[in-house]
C-alpha cells in the first residue's frame, strides 16, 4: 500500500494493540458496539489474538491474557477512532455498558497553521483502554 509518509515509505494508522483479561467479552465488546469485523486471529488460550478491521482498513488487535484490573497509563493512552457522530456512537458504547469517561464535547485544538475544531469523547473498553471518538472535517 502507498502513502504519502517519505520517510517510512507509507504512512497512516494500520493498527493499536491492546492486552485485555476477558479476551472473549473484548472481542464481542469491539464487535457488537462498534462494528468491527474480523480480519485475521491466531493462537489459543492466553496466546490468542484476533484482528479486528474498524471499517475503513485501519485495525485493532487484540491479545488475551491480559488482566482484568484497568492498567495505569502507560504506553497506549488511548486510541482514536474517526467518527462521523460523537455523540450517536457515545449513545451505543454506554448502552453496550462501557464507562464514559468524557463526553461529547466541542474542543477547538490551538493547531497550526490553524486552530482545529473537533468533536471528542471517551470511554474505558474492556481491559481498561481509553478509546476516544474523534471527528473532524479535515484530519
Amino acid at each position: 500500500m502507498s502513502g504519502t509518509n517519505k520517510a517510512i515509505g507509507g504512512g497512516g494508522f494500520h493498527h493499536v494493540a491492546v492486552r485485555v483479561g476477558d479476551f472473549d467479552a473484548a472481542v464481542e465488546f469491539y464487535s457488537e458496539a462498534l462494528g468491527f469485523s474480523e480480519k485475521i486471529s491466531w493462537g489459543e488460550g492466553d496466546g490468542r489474538a484476533i484482528m479486528l478491521d474498524t471499517g475503513d482498513g485501519n485495525y485493532l488487535e487484540v491479545f488475551a491474557g491480559g488482566s482484568d484490573d484497568p492498567e495505569p497509563e502507560g504506553a497506549v493512552l488511548h486510541f482514536a477512532l474517526r467518527c462521523g457522530d460523537v455523540d450517536a456512537a457515545i449513545a451505543r458504547v454506554r448502552a453496550a455498558g462501557a464507562e464514559i469517561t468524557v463526553e461529547p464535547k466541542d474542543v477547538v485544538i490551538p493547531s497550526r497553521p490553524e486552530p482545529t475544531p473537533v468533536r471528542i469523547a471517551f470511554f474505558r473498553a474492556p481491559g481498561g483502554v481509553i478509546v476516544e471518538f474523534f471527528k473532524n472535517e479535515t484530519t
